[in-house]
């Protein structure tokens, strides 16, 4: 689920879902199980829902207001994100677990990596470069 971000006036909230296939998708969408909880809850909800595919790195610059950046000015914010974020991984965090199983070691830092990316660095990262990413 994403919710809005403290502090933040915005009464947004969303459900992430991913499926292994069109026709998977398509089958969840049109199930009864579906149509009966997205009755129920139309009660607590303002207006239709609205449904966007996103694909990957869109997630991160999401806007309501604004049309998805070209996938390459995603693909610079990202990088800009993704490199200090590993090499402060690899200086601070990597050494501590040089004597533990290699796979271990990967999986944790990995996890840092993963977390620092999506909640502290790419919000950051999309905000400092909106306005560069919403020009065409």
């Amino acid at each position: 689920m994403l919710t809005p971000p403290p502090g933040s006036s915005s009464n947004e909230y969303g459900i992430v879902r991913s499926f292994a296939s069109e026709k998977e998708r398509k089958s969840f969408y049109e199930s009864p199980l579906f149509l009966a909880w997205k009755e129920k809850v139309a009660l607590f909800t303002e207006g239709e829902p609205t449904c966007k595919e996103l694909h990957g790195l869109e997630a991160f610059f999401r806007n309501q207001n604004t049309s998805e950046p070209p996938r390459w000015k995603m693909a610079v914010a990202t990088y800009l994100g993704v490199v200090p974020v590993t090499l402060f991984i690899t200086v601070t965090l990597v050494p501590l677990l040089k004597d533990q199983n290699i796979l271990f070691a990967n999986l944790i830092a990995n996890a840092f990596v993963v977390f620092l990316l999506a909640w502290v660095v790419m919000p950051s990262i999309a905000r400092i470069l909106k306005q560069w990413l919403q020009q065409k």
